[in-house]
């Protein structure tokens, strides 16, 4: 009877340190688990940002090679800060927005 108790014993505390075990590598699984969602999210955000810092180099690039361009630079000047040639004069004229209220 004390051997089958013993034995009963045993068992109990060795199933008791495998389930110990077992929950202990579920947690260090857990945490890897969670570790690595949260490193894909990362690499998801940093991803998107790199296409939009390429998008935008891509512009930069073009914007560039228009620059080079004496007549391009005459119309960015003449559009954009309002630059005349001798003798022409500058109007300016409302927008469609102000017209229509």
């Amino acid at each position: 009877m004390a051997k089958k108790r013993k034995k009963k014993l045993n068992s109990r505390f060795v199933g008791l340190i495998f389930m110990g075990v077992a929950l202990a590598m579920l947690l260090v699984v857990g945490r890897e688990v969670m570790t690595t969602l949260r490193l894909r999210a990362q690499m998801a955000e940093a991803k998107a940002e790199l296409a939009k810092m390429q998008e935008e180099n891509e512009m930069l690039v073009q914007e560039k090679a228009k620059l080079q361009d004496p007549d391009y630079v005459e119309s960015y000047a003449r559009s954009n800060y309002m630059f005349s040639k001798d003798g022409e004069q500058i109007f300016f004229l409302p927008d469609k927005k102000d017209t229509d209220k």
